[in-house]
């Protein structure tokens, strides 16, 4: 019998339709099912999406409850509230996504306890942080998507400074998915050629350029969000990314945000790190070899992230 993918999206706004798409056209899933307090507009989204088989591919998409999402292998949770005005603090708005994510790790413990939970919402950081807490499934189950979209643009940037495909680029920004992430030069590589301090492909190492390189890719959400609103098409590339990585058992190795179990000295948080990822969600955890700068700059971000969260209790 051939086993059915089923994908479940809890929060069907922005990110949770560019994933649902992202998966849907690169034939990801069998079934993906979408579950949003707003039920009008999940449905919307998975009668749109449906209408685009005859060009992709046979999968089924409808809108659901938890109840439906009883035999996903993988659900992204990409629900959360929005900034009320300018008057609403970030951790106001954090509590709020914190009280979020308590009634839907609760739903999704009750109805889908043997799934794998991909955190996407924003602060990702604290929020998969919380959402282990409050899981009864092993933590290991529980990841977020991290820096993998940071990453994605420090290599696509990378691969444009030096003319070449950005797969061929190897470069981790890890730590914290925001202000504090740490680009970590010390092993990026192209071709097995060490980046900092050489020329590659005909360019000499700058580090001006490369600091203002790595600024353009920390920053990048405020410069898309303050052009359209909003980001989502990256990320759902990112979610896509993922699922495929866990649903094929891939046994890639992803920054995502995961519990560092004491790697580098981090405090107990979640951040991003290298993991492999496979049918049980994080498989373990890859330490590259890192400066005693960047070391000491990823236990500065954790800190970030422990005080945040110091900070809802």
């Amino acid at each position: 019998m051939i086993q059915r993918r089923t994908v479940g999206f809890v929060g069907a706004g922005h990110v949770g339709t560019a994933g649902a798409y992202a998966l849907f056209n690169q034939g990801l899933a069998s079934e993906i099912i979408l579950v949003d307090k707003d039920a009008a507009r999940a449905e919307g989204e998975a009668m749109d999406l449906m209408h685009g088989q005859l060009l992709v591919g046979r999968t089924t998409v409808r809108a659901g409850d938890y109840a439906d999402l009883a035999e996903a292998q993988v659900i992204v949770l990409s629900a959360g509230a929005s900034q009320m005005g300018p008057d609403e603090t970030r951790l106001d708005l954090l509590r709020r996504n914190a009280r979020i994510f308590e009634q839907i790790i609760a739903e999704l413990d009750t109805h889908a306890p043997n799934a794998i939970l991909v955190v996407a919402t924003n602060p990702v950081d604290v929020l998969t942080y919380i959402s282990q807490e409050l899981s009864t499934r092993p933590a290991g189950r529980i990841l977020g998507t991290g820096t993998l979209l940071d990453t994605a643009r420090f290599r696509a940037l990378l691969g444009q400074y030096y003319s070449v495909d950005p797969r061929s680029v190897h470069a981790y920004i890890l730590g914290e998915h925001g202000d504090s992430e740490v680009p970590i030069w010390s092993n990026a590589t192209i071709a097995g050629q060490p980046i900092a301090g050489q020329t590659v492909l005909g360019r000499a190492f700058d580090r001006a350029a490369m600091d203002d390189l790595f600024a353009e890719a920390r920053d990048a959400a405020y410069q898309i969000i303050d052009r359209k609103g909003y980001t989502n098409t990256a990320i759902g590339v990112v979610i896509a990314r993922i699922v495929r990585a866990i649903l094929s058992d891939q046994r890639s190795v992803q920054p995502v945000s995961v519990r560092p179990g004491g790697a580098y000295g981090l405090p107990d948080v979640c951040l991003s790190l290298p993991a492999v990822l496979g049918l049980g969600g994080v498989e373990t955890l890859v330490e590259p070899d890192v400066s005693d700068a960047e070391a000491e700059a990823l236990r500065a971000s954790g800190q970030t992230l422990a005080n945040a969260l110091d900070a809802l209790s």
